[in-house]
């Protein structure tokens, strides 16, 4: 199963908000669908979001050539870009793959060349996630596989192969630890409100032969505590300097419950989500998302149409909880505002 696909000038799209019951691809034709899918939840997962992003600027730029105005094509395709960037404002990885495209296309040329160009970038932009992915997952089995035992893990939200271009980041470190035998048990927090943890992780996981077990999001301090987790292993959607990271609400929480009980907790997530220019989390926008996801789910109503909701989407994990975030490039050990930006710096 594919996250995406680039197939003849369309973008195909595995529509994430049906699954796990139904495998549906949504063909994008037009840069606006792409930005919808993203809005929508269609396409998740920072990584993902990025690469396809990237290809909503080749039907961006495809789209301008159409118009016949060679004198504002670039000026157009800026502000398409800049469009796409407001879709999902956390996830760092949109901007960086926009700031690419965008480098790509001011490298001149005629309009017809510098979209066969973007093309070039976007393949290129897909196929380095997949050798990101892929290096990420050996520097963190590397990391948690130190003593050889198995391991029982706890994940939150889903940052898998359906997160990336494909295999994953938190659960590549997974997939390379179960194929060196060294997983016991991953219990997968479900994910309130939309259920990434129960409608995707658990699936995944259950599709690998991975050994999962699902547990509502209220029931993690007592899996923890009762159930011999070693470690906690989750995504990131924006990573600041001093090493607070962004991601799934509810990960602060997790983190709480981490130090409390002695229990590492790290993130998984490549060099492209972490963004340098902010000195830590308190510069990190929060999306607060529609409040309907709290007040229903798939049109069934759990609480009365005008009942007050709070709905953030992210939140941010100070760096002092973080045992150590796995990259492509390696491993930074208890990040913070040295070590980050040392690490950037070989």
């Amino acid at each position: 199963m594919e996250t995406l696909r680039w197939e003849k000038g369309t973008l195909y799209l595995l529509d994430q908000t049906k699954l796990p019951f139904e495998e549906i691809y949504l063909p994008c034709r037009k840069w606006q669908d792409v930005r919808q899918a993203i809005s929508v939840l269609a396409v998740r997962g920072a990584p993902a979001i990025g690469v396809a992003a990237a290809y909503a600027v080749v039907l961006a730029a495809r789209a301008c050539c159409e118009k016949g105005q060679d004198d504002t094509f670039l000026a157009d395709l800026t502000a398409i870009c800049k469009a796409l960037d407001a879709a999902r404002p956390t996830a760092v990885n949109l901007h960086w793959a926009l700031t690419r495209m965008l480098a790509a296309a001011g490298e001149g040329g005629t309009p017809q060349a510098i979209t066969a160009r973007l093309e070039e970038k976007a393949i290129a932009i897909h196929q380095e996630d997949l050798a990101v992915n892929c290096a990420m997952a050996r520097f963190g089995a590397d990391e948690l596989g130190k003593s050889g035992k198995k391991l029982t893990l706890l994940t939150h939200c889903n940052a898998g192969a359906l997160a990336t271009a494909g295999v994953g980041t938190a659960l590549g470190v997974i997939r390379e630890l179960h194929r060196r035998g060294l997983v016991s048990m991953v219990y997968a927090d479900e994910t309130r409100p939309l259920l990434q943890g129960a409608r995707l992780t658990a699936f995944e996981l259950m599709a690998d032969h991975i050994p999962v077990t699902l547990i509502t999001d209220n029931m993690a301090a007592w899996t923890l505590k009762t159930k011999g987790v070693d470690a906690i292993i989750v995504g990131a959607d924006r990573i600041a300097a001093n090493g607070d990271t962004a991601n799934k609400i509810g990960t602060y929480g997790l983190s709480l419950m981490a130090r409390e009980l002695a229990i590492p907790l790290y993130i998984a997530a490549p060099a492209s989500t972490f963004d340098l220019s902010i000195t830590d989390g308190s510069q990190i926008p929060i999306e607060e998302r529609n409040h309907d996801e709290v007040r229903s789910f798939r049109g069934v109503a759990a609480a009365l149409p005008e009942t007050p909701v709070f709905n953030p989407a992210f939140d941010v994990t100070p760096h002092e909880n973080i045992r150590a975030i796995v990259t492509e490039k390696g491993i930074i050990h208890r990040p913070d505002a040295v070590s980050v930006p040392a690490f950037f710096q070989h």
